[in-house]
């Protein structure tokens, strides 16, 4: 800050290196050979669909459980969005992947491990290899997840993280794709504005290969910026930590609202070790006007919960029926009759034990009062027809 240095190259030199060392720490971190830090998640996937040869118009397969800027990602880089159902377990129905593949001619799958629920990771890849697709992964809010003990964003071609505020590292935004193979990398670290001054780059493949592109491959402007890195590096040190105090406040909110009967928590395998950052959970038996008024009743208190059955999409939540710029995916009946009463709580770290027996308390009682009111009208109603 006090030099003004904030750009991560320099001509003289590269005397910043936080987003070169960051770079190397974090491929380490992820178990994958190469990193080139980008300033958003999203450009990290649509650089990966870049150097996977996307091409205009091409079809790219997408679970229907995830946030706008996954499929704009993918309208980003060219190619149009394929959706795909979702099961009750809030991940990609590999059933209804093999259909839309088949019938799209897709070659890439972009799987997004939406608030880190973890598909069925040897369904997926045996799904892939029988229909030749490659895949790519989203990782925004899986970092340090696990399915049989693999690092989950080691299973594509490439994989793409997230250093948003709201994500495992906060660097207020900012982006990860990691990959293995020299020539991608290569054309990342082009695509994403390295000038010619790609040699300043600790996680890269040889200037040799790098030099076979260099006048192929467009300049995207995605660089991460230094101040974004040295807020970032410290943070990886910190990560055990913090993912193990995401997850007990993600055990002891869910483990308070399952007492519920009317709350449903989605079914996770044993094989999967997840990194939550939020609490995901789905309404039984509520209207849409119930679970509004729920929600007001939760804001009230000072507890805001998003809702991905909204009518209309609101803040960070939206559904695939929000998404008219994706082109006509059809009803999408399966995966907007789950969205329907999914509600997600955000867990900030600051949260102590007593907080989170306090989220789920209020949570509880708004959704009694609701009940509790929609048994009174019924009554009321009853009396009157009698």
């Amino acid at each position: 800050m006090r030099s003004g240095r904030l750009f991560r190259y320099g001509e003289m030199g590269a005397d910043q290196n936080d987003v070169a060392v960051l770079e190397q720490e974090f491929a380490a971190l992820v178990a994958r050979r190469y990193c080139v830090a980008v300033n958003s998640g999203g450009a990290a996937l649509c650089l990966a669909l870049k150097v996977l040869d996307v091409q205009p118009g091409d079809p790219v397969l997408v679970n229907g459980f995830t946030l706008a800027p996954v499929p704009g990602a993918i309208l980003h880089a060219g190619a149009r969005p394929v959706l795909v159902e979702i099961g009750a377990d809030y991940v990609i129905d590999c059933d209804d992947l093999r259909r839309r593949a088949r019938a799209s001619g897709a070659r890439i799958l972009l799987l997004s491990h939406m608030r880190g629920h973890i598909a069925d990771m040897d369904a997926v890849m045996g799904t892939c290899d029988e229909l030749g697709l490659v895949l790519v992964e989203d990782c925004a809010h899986a970092l340090c997840a696990k399915w049989g003990g693999r690092a989950i964003g080691t299973f594509g071609e490439a994989a793409a993280f997230s250093a948003q505020t709201y994500k495992h590292l906060n660097a207020g935004e900012g982006g990860f794709l990691a990959l293995d193979n020299a020539d991608r990398a290569a054309r990342a670290i082009l695509h994403s504005g390295s000038y010619m001054l790609h040699g300043q780059h600790l996680s890269a493949p040889g200037p040799d290969v790098i030099a076979g592109w260099e006048e192929r491959t467009p300049n995207f402007s995605m660089r991460m910026t230094a101040l974004a890195a040295a807020l970032l590096r410290p943070q990886l040190r910190d990560l055990p930590r913090r993912v193990a105090r995401w997850n007990a406040i993600h055990d002891r909110i869910a483990s308070a609202i399952a007492r519920s009967q009317h709350v449903r928590l989605p079914p996770r395998s044993p094989r999967q070790r997840y990194s939550a950052t939020s609490v995901q959970f789905s309404l039984l038996g509520f209207t849409d006007g119930e679970i509004a008024a729920m929600l007001d009743r939760c804001a009230a208190r000072g507890l805001p919960i998003k809702w991905f059955g909204a009518g209309r999409q609101r803040g960070f939540t939206s559904a695939p029926r929000h998404w008219r710029y994706a082109g006509d995916q059809g009803a999408m009946q399966q995966t907007h009759a789950i969205l329907a009463g999914l509600c997600d709580i955000r867990t900030p770290l600051s949260l102590t034990d007593e907080d989170c027996d306090l989220v789920a308390e209020i949570l509880r009682e708004a959704i009694e009062t609701i009940v509790s009111t929609r048994a009174e009208a019924g009554e009321t109603g009853r009396a009157r027809t009698g």
